[in-house]
């Protein structure tokens, strides 16, 4: 499998092209990293964006919802998909407002989506959309049954049109401001995780999983 994806016309960045990565170890690093997704889809004219959880196998993009969502159903009729990620690492403030800045990894996947009929493979998908947010709870919870199953609809996106955006560093001024006397400088973002709220009506003599009380993101 070639480490790069080739960049379509649709995906090629234009704007800030050196920021541009096609590499598939990358892509695949900032979907695996990020919980949310937004699709973009059109609707007799009428453009929406959702935000939804997503899991990625392998080379393809899964997401999944009530068999009577809007944005499932205009899917999987063939509606044109556009799926994107950000993931903020940092705010850039700069000695001039204009050149202020993010750090940020961001990816945009095209395509159409295809729903998924096969059990076996909408498990699949359920089960990485549960090892994805929390690894290991997908073994101590109640899977899903026939009912549910039945339920809910899982679209599948290959992967075959994508391109991600990313920008690290610090401040990039006009050498004329440098002398500006303001600070200058990057604020990090992160993720921050608190300890974790037992629900009312969970047993007080069950232990808090590892998973919960030592969540690795």
């Amino acid at each position: 499998m070639p480490e790069s994806l080739p960049a379509s016309d649709r995906t090629r960045v234009v704007r800030e092209a050196h920021r541009a990565t096609y590499n598939r170890e990358v892509i695949y690093k900032i979907l695996d990293e990020a919980f949310v997704c937004h699709i973009g889809f059109a609707v007799e004219g009428q453009p929406f964006v959702i935000p939804t959880m997503f899991a990625r196998i392998g080379d393809a993009l899964y997401i999944h919802g009530s068999a009577a969502s809007r944005m499932l159903r205009a899917l999987a009729a063939g509606a044109p998909a556009c799926v994107t990620v950000t993931l903020l690492d940092g705010l850039i403030l700069a000695r001039s407002i204009f050149n202020h800045s993010m750090n940020y990894r961001s990816v945009v996947a095209l395509g159409h989506a295809m729903i998924i009929d096969d059990p076996a493979e909408k498990l699949r998908a359920l089960q990485a959309f549960a090892e994805k947010l929390i690894p290991g709870r997908w073994n101590d919870v109640r899977q899903p049954n026939e009912k549910e199953l039945k339920a809910t609809h899982i679209l599948k996106l290959p992967l075959t049109e994508v391109s991600a955006k990313v920008r690290t560093g610090g401040v990039e001024d006009d050498a004329e401001d440098y002398a500006f006397p303001v600070w200058a400088g990057v604020i990090p973002l992160r993720l921050a995780v608190d300890p974790p709220l037992r629900d009312d009506r969970c047993d007080a003599s069950l232990p808090t999983p590892s998973y919960a009380s030592n969540f690795p993101r």
